[in-house]
């Protein structure tokens, strides 16, 4: 039966160590024997996590080894690793002892071969073609003169020389370098900002917006050009809004980025020559519109001409069609003359009977007799004056109140107020008996009182 509580055994010199302390020692044991190791394996679970590190595993028949690449060394690599991938990787083995798992710290990653490479080239284009990047329907038709043509090459090589050098012998144009690296390190992404930075440019700037872009670079291995294979540059070209030509290598020479262009040329020379058309054949081909179209106008002319003189041959003379109403217009003449010397006939006579009328003398009788008329009109005006009787001590009698002439002596009982007109002024008055008396409808009685006695 085992003992219950450990205790020290005569002759046993293992002491017990922890597991930190075993762990500890495994990790100098590993990394002193396995400091610098070159793996062959493949790529699986690939995975880049938000601090930058990226994990994966490397995996051939009989095992597995885990790896990690810090963030320093990722934006360093040549490709971007995928799952399924074979690769040759240089770092050292250490353990992770929070785990006791034994991994690989990866330093550097090539591709284990050119079949690797294009193994990797082969995923990725099914990838990017599976997102439509580099269907037919999204390419877009190239300008067929453009004015500005901006080109993303390299500054100092021999591409840009024989792109400007046969634009400049087909047309002339604007043209706007964007110098990147086409090769190494960094060349992916200074590719792709080049293409998004003309894309960038907004019409009507300081900085023209060019109407078309070439993609260019020379020859070389698949190593040399592999930058425009990266799927940075390949979405890049197929976001741009401006139509691309990509001339990369030579003819027998394929990138992706000639996939997602909207046309691919198989040389920088050949894609400065599909850029522009020949300036003379332009001229030439315009003359010859031109001479065209001046014989075409030329013959309408004449086809009308002869349509026009076939038209006035059966159109009736000017006399057949306007002498009846040349006839009737005379005829309305002559009626017109007759009828306006009658008119100034009439109106002759009735200006000589007016201006008889108007004689001094006849107008002197005439204003005699009205002011005649109107002095006896006067007179009888006068006479039928109401205060002219005033003149004579007749009093006119008016209510107070409302002005009326008072006639009767009802209409002065009634009216109450008084005012009775003189020659020389008024006097007010009032009623003193409305009802009136004996005495003032038959004769004065004088013996009688006004009032009655009683005894």
């Amino acid at each position: 039966m085992g003992r219950l509580v450990a205790e020290e055994i005569a002759g046993d010199n293992a002491a017990p160590v922890s597991v930190g302390e075993l762990a500890l020692k495994l990790k100098r044991v590993v990394e002193g024997e396995f400091g610098h190791v070159r793996l062959r394996g493949e790529i699986s679970g690939y995975k880049r996590v938000a601090s930058g590190h990226a994990y994966l595993s490397l995996k051939d028949d009989s095992a597995v080894i885990d790896g990690v690449i810090w963030k320093g060394q990722v934006s360093g690599l040549a490709f971007q690793p995928q799952d399924g991938v074979e690769v040759i990787v240089t770092g050292k083995v250490t353990t992770y002892p929070g785990r006791s798992k034994y991994q690989i710290i990866i330093e550097r990653m090539e591709l284990a071969g050119e079949g690797a490479l294009m193994a990797l080239l082969e995923k990725l284009k099914a990838k990017l073609a599976g997102e439509g990047l580099f269907d037919n329907s999204i390419k877009k038709r190239l300008p067929f003169l453009p004015r500005v043509i901006g080109v993303v090459t390299s500054p100092t090589g021999a591409v840009i020389r024989d792109i400007i050098h046969r634009l400049e012998d087909r047309c002339p144009t604007h043209v706007i370098v964007w110098p990147v690296k086409v090769q190494g390190d960094g060349a992916a992404a200074e590719v792709a900002a080049a293409v998004r930075g003309f894309d960038a440019i907004p019409p009507g700037g300081p900085v023209p917006r060019p109407d078309l872009v070439i993609v260019a670079r020379g020859g070389g291995s698949i190593e040399d050009l592999w930058a425009f294979n990266e799927e940075i540059v390949v979405r890049a070209i197929a976001a741009c809004s401006i139509p691309i030509i990509s001339a990369v290598g030579h003819e027998t020479d394929t990138t992706l980025a000639d996939f997602a262009a909207d046309l691919r040329a198989p040389t920088p020379t050949a894609a400065a020559e599909m850029a522009v058309p020949v300036l003379a054949d332009l001229r030439l081909t315009l003359d010859g519109y031109r001479q065209r179209t001046e014989r075409c106008a030329r013959r309408y002319h004449e086809l009308s001409r002869e349509r026009l003189d076939a038209l006035v041959r059966v159109l009736p003379k000017r006399d057949t069609l306007l002498g009846p109403q040349r006839q009737k217009a005379d005829d309305i003449g002559a009626r017109l003359d007759r009828g306006l010397e009658r008119r100034v006939t009439l109106a002759r006579g009735s200006l000589d009977r007016s201006g008889g009328a108007l004689r001094l003398s006849v107008l002197e009788r005439q204003l005699a007799g009205a002011r005649d008329r109107l002095e006896r009109t006067w007179r009888l005006v006068e006479s039928l004056n109401p205060d002219r009787l005033l003149d004579r001590g007749y009093v006119r009698v008016s209510a107070r109140l409302s002005g009326a002439v008072i006639a009767t002596a009802a209409a002065a009982r009634a009216a109450g107020a008084l005012t009775l007109h003189f020659r020389d002024g008024e006097v007010e008055a009032r009623v003193e008996r409305g009802g009136g008396t004996a005495y003032d409808r038959g004769a004065p009685d004088k013996s009688k009182p006004d009032q009655p006695k009683l005894l």
